[in-house]
């Protein structure tokens, strides 16, 4: 039966990959300007991450897409979290929405550093190595918070596990402040700082289940200091 449920159609997978799109598209419809260099930029960090992963994970891991397809609610996860997805999904549509009307067609930001962009620029690059590499390097990466025993959940401690014990969430932060840095956007990375939190919420809540239900995660704590930014926290 598990293998049965790893099996995702390749029609299930396109129309996911078009639906990507309505991403940077909404992006830049919204900013009122198809030649927006910095839009531009994001919209093809943005596709090509999504559809190099999920190509990949089709050919290399369809146990761990399979996983990425589960809905709030089912699998275990816990019931606190299901609030906390809630939360995700409405800040990054508000996100998305408020960036460009912001940046470009309101201009409510003004006179935004240049560096500050390139910086966000950076950002980004780090931020697609988080991302890729945490699902490469790790099949049980899930988006809901549970343990997978069906598919017999263990620790994962190498790669950029061994740097913190959080990479996706590190590339999600790089994601939610650095976006708004390159496309200018003040209230973009205001509306990313309180997504830093509620991850950092999140965090706290999924370790204290897989302290609590994973076995060895109290041992990955002891090797790996740090949850999410490097002598920081």
């Amino acid at each position: 039966m598990e293998k049965e449920n790893s099996k995702l159609t390749l029609g299930k997978v396109i129309f996911t990959l078009i639906y990507i799109l309505i991403f940077p598209a909404l992006l830049l419809f919204l900013s009122a300007d198809w030649f927006w260099v910095e839009g531009w930029i994001f919209s093809i960090w943005f596709t090509v991450l999504c559809f190099t992963t999920i190509i990949y994970l089709y050919r290399k891991d369809p146990s761990l897409l399979a996983e990425r397809y589960k809905k709030p609610g089912t699998g275990n996860q816990k019931g606190w979290d299901k609030y906390v997805v809630l939360g995700l999904v409405i800040g990054f549509t508000a996100w998305i929405i408020i960036m460009p009307l912001d940046a470009k067609r309101y201009v409510w930001t003004v006179c935004f550093p240049l560096w500050l962009k390139f910086l966000g620029g950076i950002e980004l690059i780090f931020s697609f190595y988080f991302f890729f590499r945490s699902y490469t390097e790790n099949t049980f990466v899930s988006p809901l918070v549970r343990i997978q025993t069906e598919r017999k959940q263990q620790v994962v401690s190498t790669g950029v596990y061994g740097f913190v014990r959080h990479p996706m969430y590190l590339g999600g932060i790089l994601l939610f402040i650095g976006t708004p840095m390159l496309l200018g956007s003040l209230y973009g990375i205001i509306i990313g700082l309180a997504m830093l939190f509620l991850l950092m919420g999140r965090i706290i809540g999924e370790e204290k289940m897989m302290v609590n239900e994973l076995e060895g995660y109290t041992d990955y704590k002891k090797k790996v200091k740090h949850r999410l930014i490097p002598f920081v926290w």
